[in-house]
């Protein structure tokens, strides 16, 4: 029988304990020792907790460890990042901020971005920064691939770029839609630099921008239809689809489709074979 949150950290602290070289943290290795992994005082004082504190932890005792502590004991115990991301549910804490992606999309991403045929999609992280797309995505919005690298953001191309202005049916109305799920998104991040720096700039930009952003309404995101106004084939109807891959949490992949019962399937194809 599965046991309570608790008792699952505290039998999964223990497993992790065992596997531990005491070696790799400097320790006597294990010749030295009756048991595998390291004892409980060792992981106490290389995480810079307790020892009784520690213990209760291993003992499944009514506590609530903080943050800074699981952290601490995650890393003592080399902990993966799938690993440190169960540990911190365990005890009641949210993951780790997914920060995006380092030197650009994953291959394997990109590949299944390209796959999509004439279905345009584009990658995101989390402060909206473009970091894919593929071709039929070059092909219905040229400015993803023409745009300065720091200028290559969803929010502000959406706020900036006329062609996007152009592309949604209703500005205004469609603007105001990815400010809000946007302001919904970063919520718990409004203080990190990259997101300080875009809205600063949008501000600066765009009045419309500063008046919807002063509201401070959100909303979430939902796959939808939504309506673009193409300059080579003219009215589109699209399904909107955004997904987060399991082994890439800080990406975001938007995906437009043809929607069921309109003609954009033939219109993509057209577009697409330029």
């Amino acid at each position: 029988m599965p046991g309570t949150p608790r008792e699952e950290l505290a039998a999964f602290l223990r497993s992790r304990r065992r596997q531990v070289d005491p070696a790799a943290v400097g320790l006597p290795g294990a010749g030295a020792r009756r048991t595998p992994g390291l004892r409980r005082e060792e992981v106490a004082l290389l995480a810079g907790v307790s020892h009784t504190w520690y213990t209760w932890l291993e003992q499944g005792r009514d506590i609530r460890p903080s943050r800074q502590v699981v952290d601490a004991v995650a890393g003592t115990l080399q902990m993966s990042a799938a690993e440190h991301e169960y540990v911190l549910r365990l005890a009641g804490h949210p993951a780790a901020t997914p920060s995006g992606t380092a030197g650009g999309l994953p291959p394997h991403l990109q590949r299944l971005l390209d796959a999509l045929g004439p279905s345009p999609a584009y990658a995101i992280t989390p402060d909206w920064s473009i970091v894919g797309w593929n071709d039929a995505y070059a092909r219905f919005y040229p400015g993803a691939a023409d745009a300065a690298e720091g200028d290559r953001n969803l929010l502000w191309l959406v706020f900036t770029d006329p062609r996007v202005r152009g592309l949604l049916a209703d500005w205004t109305t469609d603007s105001r839609r990815f400010l809000t799920q946007f302001r919904a998104e970063v919520g718990g991040r409004l203080h990190d630099p990259a997101v300080v720096r875009l809205v600063a700039r949008l501000e600066a930009a765009s009045e419309h921008f500063r008046a919807g952003w002063a509201s401070h309404d959100v909303d979430r995101f939902t796959s939808g239809e939504r309506r673009f106004a193409h300059p080579e084939v003219g009215e589109l109807v699209l399904e909107h689809h955004q997904l987060t891959p399991a082994d890439a949490p800080g990406v975001h992949l938007v995906v437009y489709t043809a929607a069921p019962g309109t003609d954009a399937a033939d219109r993509l194809a057209r577009l697409a074979a330029g």
